[in-house]
């Protein structure tokens, strides 16, 4: 079992094997927050912060019979004492969680962490219910105000799928641009459905355009630096030439949305063919923008 699915199995033993859905969220980011390595990360969402991999992760053990769940709560549905199979930093941990804010309720839970982390309630549908005007104000100052014009890209390779949207959320990009030749991944979220699914529930526009991605068989044994370079030089002299309409097309969501992304797998931009696209489009007629890789 993943490690990560003990700290969640651990949390609701301490709970009584029971609690609902958004003090989990809460009381798990609470405790990862915490942590030297989150084993979660979070984004702001409906009710403030939230771990996709968290739920997903929780829906699996639901399958597996490890856990139950309804509408409002999960619940532990084993008697394996996992708080015996953690670390003792992170067992400490949940300790210091469950004293602090165990008593809470939802809306005190919320309260909290909208008020101690604001970029979290940045998309929150609750919170001018429950904070002061002030509070709210602290809450909207959080959010990004950047209204240059920039072309990002940004790969996925080694980051959460949440600390990737998180990454678009606070550079305000308003479209994510898949140059993906074959937007398939085995690593949760960031398969076309997924990552769709996951932007536009962010109000992030997700769109494909395959036709300037590398084809798979032509990415195999890159092994170094040298091997990447010579496929870009193929990538170059190919295909760029013969996308410069898929290029003005990039170019033209650009002016109007003025905050776009290229995505693809890498994170180190010399080893992805984003950057040599990213170049292209740089050099179309009538670009004056900036780019910029995160």
């Amino acid at each position: 079992m993943f490690y990560r699915r003990k700290i969640i199995l651990s949390l609701l033993q301490m709970f009584d094997g029971e609690l609902d859905k958004i003090r989990l969220q809460k009381l798990l980011f609470l405790f990862t927050n915490k942590q030297d390595k989150a084993e979660y990360e979070f984004i702001p969402y409906k009710f403030g912060c939230y771990s996709y991999s968290a739920n997903a992760d929780m829906t699996a053990m639901v399958r597996k019979g490890m856990l139950k769940e309804d509408d409002k709560s999960f619940e532990k549905n084993d008697k394996t004492d996992y708080l015996k199979q953690i670390k003792p930093a992170d067992y400490k941990l949940l300790m210091e969680v469950k004293a602090n804010y165990g008593k809470m309720s939802a809306s005190a839970l919320m309260k909290h962490t909208y008020l101690n982390f604001p970029f979290y309630a940045t998309r929150s549908e609750v919170a001018e219910t429950i904070l002061s005007k002030e509070e709210l104000n602290k809450v909207i100052n959080s959010k990004s105000t950047e209204t240059k014009t920039v072309l990002f890209t940004i790969g996925y390779e080694g980051i959460s799928l949440e600390n990737y949207l998180v990454r678009l959320l606070k550079n305000d990009v308003k479209i994510l641009v898949d140059v993906r030749n074959n937007a398939l991944s085995m690593k949760y979220g960031f398969s076309k459905s997924q990552l769709k699914k996951y932007c536009e529930s962010l109000g992030i526009k997700y769109v494909h355009f395959p036709q300037v991605g590398i084809q798979s068989e032509q990415r195999q044994e890159l092994n170094t630096q040298t091997d990447y370079d010579k496929l870009f030089t193929i990538y170059c002299k190919d295909n760029l030439p013969k996308t410069t309409e898929t290029q003005t097309d990039i170019l033209n969501l650009l002016k109007e949305h003025k905050r776009i992304a290229l995505t693809c797998f890498e994170a180190n931009i010399c080893q992805c063919h984003r950057k040599h696209l990213a170049e292209a489009i740089e050099k179309l007629p009538a670009f004056e923008y900036e780019v910029k890789h995160i």
